[in-house]
């Protein structure tokens, strides 16, 4: 299994203070006799207001030397996954959690913000310190 994002546990506890069920830590994404992890799986409880709402979440804290090459692979797992999990589990949306720090100084630039448009990646926002998730970005 892969190594966790230093993030990762600070957006799984954003999750759950935001009502989410985290279900899959990590969260198996199997075709055929291929295996991936995904950082989490979460759902909405029925009663409580997204009902019945079912998550993958893949955690990344941009802190590699380049960030371009840090979007660029985030791109692409997330577009391998996406396309997993629309044949295995179609009901889930996938998102890229990321902090409020990189949010703000990496994807609020131009060129960042062209791609991300272009690619319509779902973002999930998080205060890392906090543990509390800011902004969802469909």
């Amino acid at each position: 299994m892969p190594k966790l994002d230093i993030i990762h546990n600070a957006v799984k506890n954003a999750l759950i203070k935001d009502g989410w069920l985290v279900t899959d830590d990590p969260y198996v994404i199997q075709y055929r006799r291929t295996v991936l992890y995904a950082d989490l799986g979460a759902e909405r409880p029925i009663a409580v207001e997204r009902n019945g709402q079912k998550l993958v979440v893949e955690v990344k804290s941009f802190v590699g030397a380049s960030k371009i090459q840090d979007l660029k692979e985030a791109l692409g797992q997330y577009d391998i996954y996406r396309y997993l999990l629309e044949e295995i589990a179609p009901d889930r949306k996938l998102y890229v959690a990321v902090n409020k720090v990189a949010y703000n100084t990496f994807f609020t630039q131009d060129v960042t913000q062209l791609i991300l448009n272009k690619h319509r990646l779902p973002i999930i926002v998080v205060d890392i310190e906090m543990e509390e998730i800011l902004q969802w970005i469909n």
